[in-house]
């Protein structure tokens, strides 16, 4: 019986370390940075071209300014992307939008490497990369609680500390609870709450938030995504034309054939300062992300390789400037 045991123990364990071993992660060419230049809102598009035209003057030298001190010490491989909603609202079609969005870029001397939709954040070639990284939320509890607060995949928000309790409210063997104040996690002697909506439920379903939404696109820039070990939203050439319908235009075109790599060690993202509050909700949806540990090795290795020096922590990777 005992030897029985031990083969089948061994033959299970066999078995284990052989599925493991099938397991691999593909890796993604990384360049040094990816340069946002913009987002495109149905009223900044219905505003006309002197709209585009305003918003890539101010993003150019921006820009330029990044691009240069990336590669004042190396040549460095620097790519730059853009972003249209085509999730909240539907203007128009590609092969109208996305020419004059290039042709606006190109007079404000900037050149747009990757033009990407904001619906291929929820799903990219049948991957539903908004459930994916649903799936890799793991949220920062504050101290001292006792897990009674509703899961992120429950409640449908996030937060980076403890929420203000409900005033009056009656507590487990006690009476009514006082007011308090929500209260940051590890804060720097005065607490900046952050409490974030990731999704809503409509009559048509799931909503996923705009910050959400943007921190999926971070995680595209950053490499960390995977499925099955397999890359996600990989770009696709441009023929030079462009489709009628948004749902034929692949999730990430690579306009410019030349481009250094779509993802990046770093991110930079020129925008307007509208985007500021809802960028600190990007952060700190990132700051509680678990990435996949073999992708973060492989990134981590590239950058070694590269010589480039790589914050352990997403959000420090992420940066911005707000014009």
């Amino acid at each position: 019986m005992g030897d029985a045991l031990t083969n089948e123990s061994l033959a299970a364990d066999a078995v284990f370390h052989e599925a493991a071993a099938e397991r691999r992660v593909k890796r993604v060419p990384m360049s040094h940075l990816s340069i946002e230049l913009g987002h495109l809102y149905m009223e900044d598009f219905l505003a006309g071209p002197e709209r585009l035209r305003a918003l890539f003057t101010q993003v150019a030298p921006w820009a330029a300014t990044a691009r240069q001190a990336a590669t004042a010490t190396e040549k460095a491989r620097v790519s730059t992307c853009f972003l249209i909603d085509d999730y909240f609202s539907r203007f128009k079609t590609p092969a109208q939008v996305v020419p004059d969005v290039l042709d606006a870029a190109r007079e404000c001397g900037l050149e747009i490497d990757y033009v990407a939709r904001e619906s291929s954040c929820v799903e990219a070639g049948g991957v539903p990369l908004a459930r994916l990284v649903e799936g890799r939320l793991v949220a920062d509890p504050p101290p001292e609680t006792n897990g009674s607060r509703p899961p992120i995949t429950e409640s449908g928000w996030l937060c980076n500390g403890q929420r203000s309790p409900v005033s009056g409210a009656m507590e487990a063997m006690g009476g009514f609870r006082k007011w308090a104040p929500p209260v940051q996690n590890a804060a720097n002697r005065h607490s900046i709450f952050v409490d974030v909506e990731l999704w809503d439920e409509g009559p048509r379903g799931r909503v996923w938030s705009c910050p959400y939404l943007a921190a999926v696109w971070q995680l595209l820039r950053l490499g960390m995504l995977r499925n099955e070990g397999e890359p996600v939203a990989v770009p696709e050439p441009s023929t030079g034309d462009f489709p009628d319908d948004w749902d034929r235009l692949p999730a990430v075109v690579k306009i410019n054939p030349k481009a250094a790599p779509f993802s990046a060690y770093r991110t930079l993202s020129v925008l307007a300062t509208r985007f500021l509050p809802i960028e600190l909700a990007v952060r700190t949806i990132l700051s509680q992300v678990w990435p996949d540990p073999e992708v973060s090795r492989q990134v981590a290795a590239a950058a070694e390789r590269d010589g480039v020096e790589l914050p352990d922590e997403l959000v420090g990777r992420v940066q911005y400037v707000f014009t």
